[in-house]
């Protein structure tokens, strides 16, 4: 008997495909929307703070700690204001600083971003708590006090851009924009290290020694005044040492938090310099509680149309049973008792839902893929989305439900079908 219903239920839902297909889809888009977000929330959390890494603080004149975060650890733009090598100096001196690495923002190289900074960057800092900088060839540059240029570049940036060690750069273009003007082509930077893959922003970015940046500008500088001039590394002057952020991590005691000091140390700094310094791990933090205010509206939406979607299969069966009443009536006669017709349409209804959902799965596995593939390339982030076995339970017996809970008003209707009436000859 249970083929028996599934044939009336396969033949009923082929006779108006359409129909059927439509439905199924928009069941599907619903579905595949709500596990997007909820998956690429939590993955994208993971995803960003990913960058900030082991640091405690981010000293920059950003006059906002969310730009400077999005600046100084994600590369959004160059910051405006620069931070003098003294100021850096007294941060890196501080008793209660453990590491204080300077970084300088503001140069780029066919479109990816280029950050200066010493050699402590690979070896104090660690774009990811607990996991040191790993190169696939090559080892980090040297300090630099004249002579060769040399620049390690990120995983993602050598991948997309084909560099090798020993490999030289064209010029270095002044501006994070590729339509800048200005470019550094009278210094040649040879690629001495390429970096593992970190899974964070810093992967699409390239590495040079802060005194490199100084030299660059420091020539600008003298060209004004003679544009035949050979700038060296003694020709660098205090005003031409200038950065745009610094990494700091608090020290501390073996087994000891640098909770107790943090605080401290951020207000101290922020007294002496008038800089903005602040946790990364907190703006992000800020960060995605804005975002995700935004994606409870977006799951709102995505609700809706789940909910729509079950109309949907209510209108569509609603419309269909004026022509089915004649074959309802013979399933009467044919021995189908009332709760049984009514199981049938239910049970039809029953089944969109769940091939829409099983369809709206697949989707979102898709579409997970492309916006971790986007994200990868342009922001250099790694998203590794998930669908939780429970969520995912959750939404596709909610799409059943729905869909079985639309099909109660056609079931009633067929349910009600008058046999003799719906039995006489057509015509």
């Amino acid at each position: 008997m249970a083929m028996t219903d599934m044939t009336v239920i396969g033949r009923s839902m082929t006779a108006r495909l359409f129909s059927t297909v439509t439905t199924i889809i928009t069941v599907a888009i619903a579905v595949a929307l709500m596990l997007v977000l909820i998956s690429m929330e939590g993955s994208g959390r993971r995803a960003f703070e990913r960058g900030s890494g082991n640091m405690d603080l981010l000293v920059s004149r950003d006059s906002d700690p969310m730009v400077a975060v999005l600046n100084g650890v994600f590369y959004a733009n160059a910051p405006q204001a620069p931070i003098a090598w003294p100021e850096y100096e007294m941060i890196a001196g501080h008793p209660l600083v453990g590491f204080a690495v300077p970084i300088q923002l503001g140069d780029s190289y066919r479109g990816r971003p280029i950050l200066a900074t010493t050699p402590e960057f690979f070896t104090e800092f660690q774009p990811v708590a607990g996991e040191p900088w790993k190169f696939t060839s090559g080892g980090p540059f040297k300090e630099w006090t004249g002579g060769e240029h040399q620049v390690v570049v990120g995983a993602a940036a050598a991948r997309e851009m084909g560099l090798g060690v020993d490999d030289m750069l064209g010029a270095i273009t002044h501006g994070l924009s590729q339509e800048s003007a200005h470019v550094h082509d009278e210094f040649a930077f040879r690629v001495v290290g390429v970096l593992g893959t970190s899974g964070s922003a810093h992967d699409r970015a390239l590495f040079i020694h802060v005194n490199s940046s100084f030299l660059m500008h420091a020539h600008d500088r003298r060209m004004a005044q003679d544009s035949r001039i050979v700038t060296t590394y003694d020709d660098i002057t205090e005003a031409d040492r200038l950065i745009t952020g610094v990494y700091v991590k608090t020290a501390t005691r073996p087994g000891s938090s640098a909770a107790a000091a943090l605080p401290m140390l951020q207000s101290q700094l922020r007294a002496r310099l008038n800089a903005t310094v602040d946790n990364p791990s907190f703006q992000i933090d800020k960060l995605f509680r804005i975002v995700g205010n935004i994606d409870q509206i977006f799951l709102g939406m995505a609700a809706v149309v789940l909910v729509s979607s079950a109309i949907g299969i209510m209108l569509a069966l609603y419309n269909s049973m004026e022509q089915r009443r004649r074959q309802i009536a013979v399933l009467r006669v044919l021995g189908c008792s009332r709760g049984r017709i009514f199981g049938l349409v239910v049970t039809e209804s029953a089944i969109i839902g769940l091939v829409g959902a099983v369809v709206g799965v697949a989707l979102s596995l898709a579409a997970m893929t492309v916006v971790s593939n986007i994200m990868r390339a342009r922001l250099g982030l790694v998203v590794e989305p998930t669908l939780s076995p429970e969520t995912t339970m959750v939404t596709i017996l909610a799409a059943i439900a729905l869909a079985a809970i639309a099909g109660g008003i056609p079931a009633l209707m067929a349910y009600r079908t008058s046999v003799v009436r719906n039995l006489r000859p057509l015509g």
